[in-house]
């Protein structure tokens, strides 16, 4: 571990409707590493797409002290995302990051960031994460990027992270890395952090404990069908691999969820569809194959039935969010 000779500048290119959370927890370890260091390791600015500010998802606007396309000397570059980022497109955001690449800044994306970094097509054969919420369609429109599904992922210039409190983990790591760790452990220690996790560590609670299931089978099974709810098992294979009927199977989820195993695996799928319907550009018709339907028309009647709407109209209300 060497330490930078001089203070890292790194920039947050705060999309709008970003994350609070997610930023606070990657600008908050900066600023203590310098409080607990007695000096100054880290400086940051805050840059704006456009205007003079930059608006978070729940309404806070930060004066920006730049804008993407500015002349900036930054050794970091970390945007941050949230909402949609599905929906962002913005040649001039793209262009300067393309620039910041060349000149070897490193890149970052923070929850849905990653959406930026990968439609300017600097994620291109790099490992990367984002959060899950966003993974499906993610994964589905950049298949040269090596998607995984961890907290964060540090590919030599490229960091990606899940985003919320898992950017606090990432820059645990940064900081370690270019400042050993002890000081990553003392800011850890200063906001009650406790152990910093790795960037492997799963995104999600696992499935039994999402749906408060208490039962070791049912939260074995659950798991399993989330693992393939693209090609989703039968409740065959499901008891099958449980070691057990397809009577006991029903009779789990009938006492721990109230539904049964094919209700909960049709919901799993209709949700799924709906993250792709609001984050892709992928027709009806091709993301009720994607999700296993045998025709647009049952697809739009599940989903009708499920959320209340239409796909189309569901697509339609989100993009006017």
């Amino acid at each position: 571990m060497t330490a930078p000779p001089r203070p890292q500048i790194a920039g947050f290119l705060l999309l709008p409707g970003f994350s609070l959370m997610s930023y606070a927890a990657a600008v908050e370890p900066l600023r203590a590493a310098n409080l607990l260091a007695g000096k100054t390791l880290y400086r940051w600015l805050n840059v704006a797409l456009d205007g003079p500010d930059a608006t978070a998802s729940n309404g806070v606007a930060f004066r920006a002290d730049a804008k993407a396309g500015d002349k900036l000397d930054l050794d970091w570059l970390l945007v941050c995302a949230g909402g949609n980022p599905a929906a962002f497109v913005h040649a001039k955001a793209f262009a300067w990051l393309r620039g910041l690449a060349r000149r070897g800044a490193m890149l970052g994306g923070i929850s849905g960031g990653a959406y930026a970094l990968a439609r300017a097509g600097l994620l291109d054969g790099f490992r990367a994460t984002i959060h899950w919420d966003h993974l499906p369609a993610f994964t589905e429109e950049f298949p040269r990027v090596a998607v995984e599904r961890g907290l964060y992922v540090i590919d030599g210039k490229r960091v990606t992270c899940a985003g919320g409190v898992a950017a606090f983990d990432l820059m645990h790591a940064l900081i370690e890395q270019a400042h050993g760790p002890a000081l990553a452990a003392a800011i850890d220690d200063w906001y009650l952090h406790g152990r910093a996790r790795l960037g492997s560590r799963p995104q999600r609670l696992s499935a039994g404990e999402r749906y408060g299931v208490g039962n070791a089978k049912l939260a074995e099974i659950l798991a399993r069908i989330e693992k393939r709810i693209d090609d989703p098992p039968t409740r065959n294979e499901l008891a099958r691999h449980a070691g057990i009927s397809v009577r006991q199977l029903e009779r789990l989820f009938a006492t721990h969820l109230r539904t049964t195993a094919a209700k909960h695996i049709l919901k799993l799928r209709l949700e799924r569809a709906r993250r792709l319907l609001r984050q892709s550009q992928r027709s009806v018709a091709e993301i009720a194959a994607i999700c296993g339907f045998v025709s647009a028309a049952h697809f739009a009647t599940v989903y009708g039935r499920q959320f209340g709407l239409s796909p189309r109209a569901d697509r339609k209300a989100a993009q006017a969010l």
